[in-house]
């Protein structure tokens, strides 16, 4: 659900128990080494001859070749009832195809040192090929059977499934989740992004053979594919390569329409009781979608405001000053049809509600006044400054050429992204945040025993 995917980028970057000065020197050691590759990397646009198309970065200095591949169209795209197909089917393609049953498939794999992953997410689906470049046709030849002749036989599928139970028994105990799933369906009670990413038991149980089989049938097909490939390969040879792992996918896929939605967003503080000592705490309203003019200064914002760990405002006065919670912040998060600016904290239960007074304020001040010019400069050295940390390994680029084409931008964006931060204003910025944060639609949802909390709507957890 898109809660979930939200709160990965958020918890990423709270570090609570790194020290500041360790965390700063890993840093400055990490940023000195790894300075170049934003502005080092080409990016080659390769069609192959079977008309595929692939981002390329060329990277000769070991024998290796990451392939980045998605098809657009994830969990949304589950038939209601059978929520959880997507991320079912991602634990299944490496289960055994064609003449390999799992044991067989997986034997090739190891042999070879290939590394072959299947993902699911919100609204695309995807995976990752690694290999050397010696084994790469018998790399090539198995994500090929994976994509084209999946197996789906009934001993692996069991076994899958009831991993998957197992996880969802224990998610279901979870504060963090619990806290997920309610403002999930509280957001968006009628749309994709409300429901049960993962699926529910009854879901699970529901998916059978078929189901995975029209999955494969209708949505992994040439036109909603992209990819980035990194490492020792030319543009001629990546294009024999695409052909023989792509080539025999369908040319359409079978669209699944998705609505755009606003969250539902009234203010008011949902509390979950459980018997817990520390209440996991989300709080949020609408953020500001990708390709709004407004976005990289609504950046800036949440940079300042949590998004910056122990820079950002939140944290400072939640956690340095005062030291209530054991981690605080924020993360926009903007996806195909809508868009969140979402919180978390944990905190002892006595201190839930001066955490959510101190939250609160600091969402009405910042909406109020803006930032300061300091504040401005700081956000704006750092998020330029650390964009090159995302290029640091070969396998991160290629995710990185992928996440870029399924945003729909084009291969320059790389060297216009600093531009685009560096020409935020301090105007602008107060002008966005006055948009952006909306205090008397902050939603709150609490799990736990909260002392003190007011304004309760009560719920039960499932």
């Amino acid at each position: 659900m898109i809660i979930r995917h939200a709160l990965r980028r958020l918890r990423a970057a709270n570090w609570p128990t790194i020290s500041v000065r360790s965390l700063v020197l890993t840093f400055i050691l990490m940023l000195s080494a790894g300075a170049l590759p934003a502005r080092a990397i080409e990016i080659e646009k390769i069609v192959s001859p079977g008309g595929i198309t692939a981002w390329l970065v060329q990277d000769h200095q070991n024998p290796i070749i990451n392939v980045q591949f998605s098809f657009r169209g994830g969990s949304t795209g589950d038939p209601v009832g059978k929520e959880g197909l997507a991320d079912f089917v991602s634990g299944m393609l490496d289960e055994g195809a064609g003449d390999l049953d799992s044991q067989a498939f997986a034997r090739r794999l190891e042999k070879a040192s290939i590394s072959l992953r299947f993902s699911a997410g919100l609204e695309s689906f995807g995976g990752r090929l690694r290999t050397l470049v010696r084994v790469q046709d018998e790399a090539v030849d198995l994500l090929r059977l994976a994509l084209s002749a999946p197996r789906f036989d009934p001993q692996p599928l069991d076994r899958v499934r009831n991993q998957i139970l197992v996880g969802l028994r224990r998610a279901a105990e979870n504060p963090d989740h619990i806290a997920e799933e309610t403002m999930s369906r509280k957001f968006f009670p009628n749309h994709p992004y409300g429901r049960p990413s993962g699926g529910t038991p009854e879901t699970i149980k529901a998916i059978g053979r078929d189901d995975m089989l029209g999955f494969v049938k209708t949505r992994l097909a040439k036109d909603n594919l992209y990819l980035g490939v990194v490492g020792d390969i030319t543009p001629a040879a990546l294009g024999q390569l695409l052909d023989k792992a792509f080539g025999h996918l369908p040319g359409k896929s079978v669209a699944v329409a998705v609505a755009d939605v606003s969250p539902i967003t009234s203010g008011e503080t949902i509390v979950v009781r459980k018997p817990v000592s520390q209440s996991a705490i989300l709080f949020g309203h609408e953020g500001i979608l990708r390709h709004d003019p407004d976005f990289y200064s609504a950046f800036v914002i949440n940079y300042v405001l949590g998004g910056g760990a122990f820079n950002s405002r939140l944290w400072i006065e939640v956690r340095e000053k005062r030291g209530l919670a054991y981690s605080v912040g924020t993360s926009l998060q903007a996806l195909d049809h809508g868009s969140l600016l979402m919180g978390s904290a944990g905190t002892d239960n006595a201190r839930v509600a001066e955490t959510l007074k101190l939250v609160r304020a600091e969402w009405q001040r910042v909406a109020r006044d803006g930032i300061t010019a300091k504040e401005l400069d700081d956000a704006k050295r750092y998020l330029t400054g650390s964009y090159a940390l995302r290029f640091t390994s070969s396998g991160r680029i290629a995710r990185m050429l992928v996440g870029l084409q399924l945003q729909r931008f084009g291969p320059d964006y790389i060297d216009k992204r600093n531009g685009y931060i560096n020409a935020v204003t301090l105007v602008d910025a107060k002008r966005v945040a006055a948009r952006l944060l909306q205090p008397s639609k902050l939603t709150v949802v609490v799990v736990g025993q909260p002392e003190g909390v007011t304004e309760l709507k009560a719920t039960a957890p499932r």
